[in-house]
């Protein structure tokens, strides 16, 4: 891989690299209605994707990944809402036009999304989705997805569809329509982008290529800080938003040893299953020290060029929503295992597996679910780096 294919600098929040992050642009906005975002995954990676710059606009919704929705907790419980009625925005011969005729009682609404032709197979493949009562929307103008190209005119993006929807359902249009600013942000980006890398093309004079540098080559840094991380999670309950609150962090940086490791009480109540899930004791946890105490720590722990890593998204949403410090370069761990697999790789153990490497599964630097995971984040960053 070239030098360009190395990992750069991420947005914890939207996922992108940081010189092309929308964030700036998102605007929260509440709603009656309840969106349930069902994202392909085949669109999850897809840099210019919707659904999760709709989940960030709309705190009422929901955002999961998958194929196969029978049996799914977050649609099981949409459905027995007694409430609030659940409907699918997608097209059909029997779907109601909300443009035209908006249903008047607050919904859930399920929202596919991928390209058409696998949100379609999404949808055939789940009798629950398709049993569904059906919404569509006659779009006012074009779509602006101009970097992308829609099969038919009247079709639009995952967010433009929102927009008209939820400003439908909910008697206002406009009050959504500040959703297509970081989606307009992110048009304009690529874009700007495309062209570059076309100019450039244009007068770059020929010669050799750039050596090339491995996928791995940012873990050979010598200021490698492992992370994991645990939150208070709640289930889901109709009319009740609670977002999971950062309650356990623990961190080890590669090139000392030295390690962090805190535990902060919930702000709010105890979720009853948090502590079956991390590891740690209810009196552990309601007794433990405010959150501010944790991220002080943190932020003393932390160094302006450490390069954090992690085994998947979990650790870096719970310190977004923390507001804790983070160092402005930010690997997944889990992304370069795919890299390297040339697929989806299931837990940190079974890719080191894949590659020969024995790991105990109950080692641990820490406490609880966060250290044993701490632990495997560190094996499988040593394992890349060592290409």
């Amino acid at each position: 891989m070239t030098t360009s294919d190395a990992p750069r600098e991420t947005c914890l929040r939207c996922r992108r690299p940081a010189r092309y992050c929308w964030c700036a642009h998102l605007t929260a906005i509440e709603t009656r209605t309840r969106v349930l975002l069902l994202q392909h995954p085949r669109e999850r990676d897809v840099p210019i994707g919707t659904a999760r710059m709709a989940s960030l606009c709309l705190p009422n919704s929901e955002l999961h990944v998958g194929i196969h929705w029978g049996e799914h907790g977050a649609v099981q419980r949409a459905l027995r809402d007694p409430s609030r009625p659940t409907a699918l925005l997608f097209p059909g011969a029997d779907a109601r036009d909300v443009t035209v005729d908006p249903p008047r009682e607050d919904l859930t609404l399920v929202v596919v999304d991928g390209t058409w032709t696998n949100a379609r197979k999404v949808v055939q493949a789940n009798p629950t989705l398709a049993a569904l009562p059906r919404l569509s929307i006659t779009p006012a103008e074009p779509s602006q997805y101009r970097i992308r190209r829609e099969p038919a005119a009247q079709c639009v993006s995952t967010i433009e569809a929102l927009v008209y929807v939820l400003g439908a359902l909910e008697g206002d249009v406009e009050r959504f329509r500040p959703m297509l600013t970081p989606f307009r942000a992110m048009i304009d980006a690529q874009v700007a982008c495309a062209e570059t890398q076309r100019n450039g093309r244009m007068r770059k004079p020929r010669g050799a290529r750039p050596p090339k540098e491995p996928v791995t080559a940012p873990l050979r840094a010598a200021k490698v800080v492992c992370v994991a991380a645990e939150g208070n999670v709640w289930p889901h309950e109709p009319g009740v938003s609670r977002a999971p609150e950062l309650i356990h962090l623990a961190a080890v940086r590669l090139d000392t040893g030295e390690r962090f490791e805190a535990v902060a009480r919930p702000e709010g109540p105890l979720a009853p299953g948090t502590p079956r899930q991390t590891g740690l004791d209810a009196s552990s946890l309601t007794q433990a020290p405010p959150r501010d105490a944790m991220l002080r720590a943190w932020t003393e722990f932390l160094r302006d060029d450490d390069v954090l890593c992690m085994w998947g998204d979990h650790p870096a949403a719970l310190l977004d929503a923390a507001g804790a410090p983070v160092p402005s370069r930010v690997i997944d761990l889990r992304v370069l295992a795919r890299v390297m697999a040339h697929g989806r790789v299931g837990t940190a153990t079974e890719f080191l597996a894949s590659r020969g490497v024995t790991v105990d599964e109950a080692a641990s630097l820490g406490v609880g679910r966060a250290g044993r995971r701490l632990a495997h984040a560190v094996a499988v960053a040593q394992h890349l780096a060592q290409g």
